[in-house]
């Protein structure tokens, strides 16, 4: 099969092009938390350009805003990003011959889950022309968004600066939305652990657990109530209703 046929690094520009646009004004409000937090804008700049993850960097952000220790940061990068390696080991299934390894590993620092959807959802094997081009914009996008958010943060009024900071927010609650109104579990999971961080929030014997342990417990604590109440049943179990 031909590389123009898998999908040349023009095609992945293209496609990625939507990505990046959504991607400039989330990262923008990164940039400008990440001001008000006390970094500096190139400290801002560095975590978007070497994680590309919006959930991670924010619940990092936290975790470097409160204090918190490695151990913190690393068990909830590792909760929180672990549909990464999922979406991954999903995509590889559509690879061509010319992804070999290296070219499989530089292209794992880019999947994210509007680039995984973008790309799974392709006919055909994927060449790594296109994967690197649907990759690139949204990277650029992404780094950019957090630039100009962050030095729109040193300068902007407070009032201005926390009303931009929560469109990020915006973008997690229009992500867990559609899905919760037509699963009763995605519901469930959500409502469990926003009710739970509230119970961190406002319960003075919990309130003294760190930001990073708290996103820790509640993720875990969610994701357990899910698999127990709403079980994911296997295609002999479908086959056999």
């Amino acid at each position: 099969m031909s590389e123009k046929k898998n999908g040349s690094f023009s095609d992945g520009l293209k496609d990625g092009i939507p990505i990046g646009l959504g991607y400039l004004s989330v990262s923008f409000s990164f940039g400008i938390m990440a001001v008000s937090e006390g970094l500096s804008v190139f400290s801002a700049l560095m975590i978007s350009m070497t994680n590309l993850t919006s959930a991670g960097q924010v619940a990092g952000l936290g975790i470097i805003a409160a204090g918190g220790t490695l151990v913190e940061m690393i068990l909830a990068q590792l909760i929180i990003n672990m549909r990464y390696a999922l979406m991954s080991i999903s995509l590889s299934q559509k690879l061509d011959s010319g992804f070999t390894t290296p070219h499989r590993l530089a292209a794992s620092f880019g999947i994210t889950d509007e680039i995984f959807a973008v790309a799974s959802g392709r006919t055909g094997e994927i060449s790594r022309r296109y994967m690197y081009g649907l990759i690139l914009i949204p990277f650029i996008c992404w780094s950019a968004g957090t630039l100009l958010g962050g030095v729109a943060g040193e300068v902007l009024p407070e009032r201005i600066k926390a009303a931009l900071g929560i469109a990020i927010y915006g973008m997690f609650i229009a992500i867990f939305i559609p899905p919760a109104r037509k699963s009763v579990g995605v519901l469930t999971v959500v409502a469990a652990a926003a009710g739970l961080s509230c119970c961190f929030k406002y319960i003075p014997a919990l309130s003294g657990v760190s930001s990073g342990f708290v996103i820790i417990i509640c993720a875990l604590a969610a994701s357990v109530l899910g698999a127990a109440l709403f079980p994911v049943k296997s295609e002999n179990e479908e086959g056999a209703e």
